[in-house]
Formats: structure tokens, sequence, C-alpha cells
């Protein structure tokens, strides 16, 4: 819980009550390797917290071939947006590559948290906009740059993760085959 509010305050302040509250609203989520957080067709209920682990968001695109779209690590937040916040079907997978432990809130308790306490949308505005900037940034580099490059890019944004993910997320994140993603792991040793 406390990675959860070291995140939240670094976005906004919140007093010792209204915490407590956030608190009493979240419950712990544990989920085993290739298991999902929110499935596409299906219309996202909740927030996380991602504590420990990493997820990836998928899709298959139109020749049933499955995308990675990219990654999430620990201390951030995950959720559909679009489909948490309109109440529609999703257009993509939120799944656990590691063993995963989040902090869970449903969407009520989210939306109450919304109404109850002075100054939480602002923050949720905040943090909404960082992970779109932070969305932005990290698939920018994949559309440019040749593929050494983006891995290159890719090990510098997930440090600490690309030994926890297998190589074929990775290079279907960075829109190569795993062969040619072995000869530029090796050309770069």
């Amino acid at each position: 819980m406390k990675e959860l509010f070291d995140f939240i305050l670094r976005f906004g302040s919140l007093n010792q009550q209204q915490m407590d509250l956030i608190a009493s609203k979240t419950t712990e989520l544990q989920l085993s390797k290739d298991e999902y957080f929110s499935e596409a067709g299906k219309i996202a209920r909740q927030v996380g917290f991602l504590a420990d682990g990493i997820l990836r968001v998928c899709y298959y695109n139109n020749k049933g071939e499955e995308v990675t779209k990219y990654f999430i690590d620990e201390n951030n937040l995950v959720v559909d947006l679009e489909s948490f916040d309109n109440e529609i079907c999703s257009s993509y997978y939120v799944e656990a590559v590691t063993d995963c432990k989040l902090i869970v809130f449903q969407r009520k308790d989210w939306l109450e948290l919304l109404q109850t306490i002075v100054g939480w949308d602002a923050i949720v505005h905040k943090i909404t906009s960082r992970a779109l900037i932070q969305k932005v940034e990290r698939r920018s580099p994949l559309v440019s740059e040749d593929a050494t490059t983006r891995y290159l890019k890719f090990l510098e944004i997930y440090p600490n993760a690309v030994n926890r993910i297998p190589l074929s997320y990775i290079a279907s994140y960075l829109g190569v085959t795993q062969s040619s993603l072995s000869r530029i792991r090796k050309n770069i040793r």
C-alpha cells in the first residue's frame, strides 16, 4: 500500500483521512503469468496499481496475429481507460507477463472516491496525462527508427523488465521477427 500512496502523492496532496478512505476501497489481486487483468470484448470494471510484476497490453490484428502494444511495469496504474470511462467493450487484452500483485479499485469505488475526495479528480487527471504522454513517447521511436535503435530505446524505457519479458513479446512490441531480434541482441553485446 505504501507504493500506491508514494505514487499518488507525486501528483497531489491528501490528508490521512483521505488516504484511509482510499485504502478502504482497495483489494489485493494476485495474477498468475498469462492471466488477464482485462480482456477484449469485455467492459473494464477496475483500476489497478501494479505493485509487482509486468503486464502487457496486446490485441489481435486483422490477420489474427497477436500484437504487443506496450508493457506496464511496477508502480504504475493499469486501466483500459476508454472502456472503463465509457463502459464499452475493450479492444485490448491486459495480460500478466510475470506473476503480478495489484492493488485494485472496483469501478463503483473509484467513482465514489472521485465524488467524495476534494482534489482526487485533479490527481487522477495528472496521472492520466502523464500516462498518455509516456505512451506517446514510448511509441514514437517505434514508428521512425530502425530496429536496432528501437531495441536500444526499449532497453532504456524498460531497464528492469528486459530479462523478465519473453523475446516473442519484445519482438512483437518492436515490430520485428524473433530471429531479427536475436540478431540485434547478438550485435550489440
